[in-house]
């Protein structure tokens, strides 16, 4: 037994990896992890966002000098790599594009197929790397496919965000947290004196942070007011611009003692042609939807048949739910076994087994 372990140990340490430093807690993990399994460990950390005068809270000097830390306790090589054009072009301007069809994206899944396993693949691979990783919350299994796992911390599992990776860019890459959980990973980094142990996570946006999203969104796209009808076409309010808001939001709509105090407002549906939004009071059954439309499917490590039965998400914070997907070439209707809630266009229809993420695709219709 011990003879196999220093086998593997002299085979992992004739590799080298390139980690994906964030700055964060997970990615720092990562860094750790790999190089007690014998592998020569190389950071490198991502620009992906500039800007001339950088209000709000964008933290990218602070990320960096955290990784430059982590590096330095790990005693690990480190590096930095500007794709903040390649972001502008391949992820911001889609982004802009969604916002301005009425759509709410989700940028932080087109970063990990454009940029993360994109070009910053290419990056470390073109540095001499035998693989790259990441401290995303998953799995992988690598054979005659890559099929994307479920990780074992279920509230924490990030596959929903890598359900547009295509199976071949997860060739030589490795998932060093699959197996272990939030609270885990901190205690591994409080214990071996990393400094990001305590680090609180970012909960932005990819490439803004934690921000004042409105006045960020308005530098890019101008807001036009309108309307907020109920759906018996009361005029109720007055709207800052439709981009701003999401269906299912209650939060932020200032119609309070509109129709009394019981009961709140729900935006229900986007008029982007006559610039209005329209709201339900107290109940909430117009935001239930039996089905949707999907379109941009990718699939990883699965052939799916014509018509398949599995589960799906239709947002990050939810768990999954049963459906059943009809293929129609490059798009599907996916019916659900349970009325959804808020399911939104612009979002991504994500698909699993009892083990795997399946792929997933983006949602561009609901039906009621």
């Amino acid at each position: 037994m011990f003879a196999s372990f220093v086998a593997l140990w002299y085979n992992q340490a004739m590799k080298t990896v390139v980690v994906g430093m964030s700055g964060g807690v997970d990615s720092s993990v990562a860094a750790l992890l790999l190089k007690q399994q014998g592998y020569n460990v190389i950071g490198l950390y991502m620009l992906n966002w500039e800007e001339e005068n950088a209000q709000g809270s964008c933290t990218a000097e602070t990320d960096f000098a955290d990784v430059q830390r982590v590096c330095a306790t790990l005693d690990i090589p480190y590096y930095s790599v500007n794709f903040s054009k390649q972001y502008y072009d391949r992820v911001f301007e889609y982004f802009l594009s969604e916002y301005k069809a009425g759509r709410t994206p989700n940028p932080d899944v087109l970063c990990n197929r454009e940029i993360k396993f994109g070009p910053f693949r290419e990056y470390a691979l073109s540095m001499g790397a035998d693989c790259i990783a990441t401290g995303h919350y998953c799995g992988i299994e690598h054979g005659e496919r890559h099929r994307l796992l479920k990780a074992k911390d279920a509230g924490k599992d990030q596959t929903y965000f890598l359900n547009q990776v295509r199976e071949p860019q997860l060739n030589n890459v490795l998932f060093p947290l699959s197996d272990l959980t939030k609270n885990e990973v901190r205690d591994i980094a409080e214990k071996h004196g990393l400094t990001t142990a305590e680090k609180k996570d970012s909960t932005g946006i990819c490439f803004i942070g934690e921000r004042n999203f409105r006045k960020f969104l308005q530098n890019f796209l101008p807001a036009q007011k309108g309307k907020i009808l109920s759906l018996d076409g009361e005029n109720v309010g007055e709207h800052i611009g439709l981009m701003y808001y999401t269906i299912g939001q209650r939060r932020g709509l200032d119609l309070g003692g509109k129709r009394g105090e019981d009961g709140r407002w729900f935006v229900v549906r986007k008029d982007l042609e006559n610039n209005i939004l329209y709201v339900s009071h107290g109940d909430e059954a117009p935001l239930y939807s039996k089905a949707c439309r999907v379109s941009k499917l990718n699939w990883i490590g699965y052939n799916p048949e014509p018509k398949f039965e599995c589960t799906a998400k239709f947002r990050y914070r939810q768990g999954e739910q049963k459906v059943c997907v009809t293929l129609g070439g490059s798009s599907a209707t996916v019916e659900f076994s349970q009325p959804q809630r808020a399911v939104t266009e612009g979002q991504y229809a994500v698909f699993y087994d009892d083990t795997a993420c399946l792929g997933g695709g983006v949602i561009d219709g609901v039906i009621y």
